[in-house]
């Protein structure tokens, strides 16, 4: 892989989660205010922050989400790839986790938009609370795998940029997903990790 190919692939994955921080807005700022898990515990304070959401403005966050991480992902495993002239056993950490990351990672976003969308289109009831609720737990696993091997994928590229190991300055470090996301978590914004993660491949893309 060219170092041009590499960096075009590094922009658009930075565009891709740039996307995805769109679709975080969509689904967070709704009709009647902004959307917390904790307003899932309560049916009428649900509903009126849902107010008179149009049910497409779920759907097109999914839809966007889908493609946009699907930008994102050449980018993840050219720096895994890059990373094998280095240390050959991080490359195959990173690209491997990257995988379990991001495709468990499209399954998530969907179904976070859709639980929103089920919730308006079964006319916002308290059934349908329970409904939605019940459906987001038991597909939370894959939450957890995304977040999981997203952290394994940003501790490798950060030891190795550390320890002096690649061709970056060892300040360059800070272009990476848990120091930013750690620096931002904060000021809470919505969609923070993806904007760690955009201001991650625009660094790199950069630096490389």
């Amino acid at each position: 892989m060219t170092i041009a190919t590499m960096k075009v692939l590094l922009l658009l994955a930075c565009v891709g989660h740039l996307a995805l921080w769109r679709c975080d807005w969509i689904i967070t700022y709704l009709d009647g205010g902004r959307f917390g898990f904790k307003d899932l515990q309560d049916n009428e304070r649900l509903s009126s922050i849902m107010g008179n959401t149009d049910p497409r403005k779920p759907m097109v966050s999914m839809v966007l989400g889908v493609f946009a991480l699907t930008a994102a992902f050449p980018g993840y495993l050219a720096v895994g790839i890059w990373m094998k002239q280095f240390s050959p056993v991080l490359s195959v950490m990173m690209s491997i986790s990257c995988i379990l990351s991001v495709l468990p990672g499209i399954a998530h976003h969907v179904f976070c938009g859709a639980v929103e969308w089920f919730y308006i289109r079964l006319g916002k009831t308290e059934q349908a609370r329970q409904a939605i609720v019940e459906f987001f737990k038991k597909t939370s696993c894959t939450m957890v795998f995304c977040y999981s091997f997203l952290l394994v994928f940003a501790v490798s590229l950060f030891v190795a940029v550390v320890a002096g190991m690649t061709t970056l300055p060892r300040w360059a470090c800070v272009f990476n997903v848990l120091p930013l996301f750690i620096v931002l978590f904060p000021l809470r914004i919505v969609g923070t990790g993806n904007i760690a993660n955009a201001l991650m491949f625009l660094g790199l893309a950069v630096l490389i």
